[in-house]
């Protein structure tokens, strides 16, 4: 289960890139009930999403040229720099190299081996987000690939996730976990086969939410749009894909009740 207490290869920080950050910020504040805070005047526009006074995501202009809106996960390392060196040996490739954050930790941006775009977070004194599994805030990541198999073992040569196959409607899915402890415990994402109509690969961040349905109606309200309407899916949840007014792609989930 994703959480706040962040080993090697966790999800530990999402952000997103808009071109229109106040835009954005309105938008995820009518959706989530989310508060934009800025992370200061030195920060060239960035902040943080918010919840209860607690960090559940960040936002930021768009510093690539030619790059289009989106959401990124990150990924705790314990060793940047030989991160980065891994992702180039597994044939990925370094699209920000690793940097210092005024001391709140250490960041690099990186593509996989199939075009997906992901980030790594070492922490400093920030370690990552502050909520998750709950309502409004990061509960799962989706990797879609066109190679499934080979996607985890590019990842298992990075963070050493582990993986089980489950049969979903139409394809088999792969359950992510970290490499230590329980691996139900441990999981945390899964990747998917590109779909028909899907061309690129990319990560998804889902966030929870108490009506799947509720958050579907909020985001067509506020010039988002559906990309895929709200649906059961046997054993999982109630699941949506959305993307806000600028493109960028992220799913809500109302889960089912754990079973004991």
């Amino acid at each position: 289960m994703l959480g706040t207490e962040f080993r090697t290869g966790s999800p530990n920080w999402i952000d997103l890139g808009s071109p229109d950050t106040t835009r954005a910020a309105t938008f995820y504040g009518n959706v989530f009930g989310w508060e934009f805070v800025s992370a200061g005047p030195d920060a060239g526009g960035y902040g943080f999403f918010q919840k209860d006074g607690r960090t559940v995501g960040a936002l930021g202009p768009l510093t690539e040229e030619g790059s289009q809106s989106a959401w990124t996960t990150y990924f705790k390392t314990d060793d940047i720099h030989a991160t980065e060196g891994k992702v180039v040996a597994a044939g990925g490739s370094v699209r920000a190299q690793p940097m210092d954050v005024m001391g709140e930790g250490w960041l690099a941006q990186f593509t996989d081996s199939q075009g997906a775009k992901f980030a790594v977070w070492q922490p400093g004194k920030t370690k990552g987000l502050e909520k998750a599994s709950e309502d409004n805030t990061l509960v799962w990541v989706e990797l879609h690939v066109q190679d499934p198999v080979r996607a985890i073992a590019f990842y298992n040569s990075l963070f050493g996730w582990r993986s089980e196959e489950m049969q979903a409607p139409g394809m088999t899915y792969r359950v992510l976990s970290i490499e230590e402890g329980d691996q139900q415990d441990g999981s945390f994402g899964g990747v998917a086969p590109l779909q028909e109509g899907q061309q690129e690969a990319r990560w998804v961040p889902y966030f929870a939410s108490a009506d799947a349905d509720d958050i579907v109606t909020a985001v067509e309200g506020d010039g988002g749009s559906v990309l895929m309407p709200a649906a059961d899916v046997p054993d999982v949840g109630r699941i949506a894909w959305l993307a806000d007014p600028y493109g960028a792609v992220f799913a809500v989930l109302k889960p089912n009740p754990r079973q004991s």
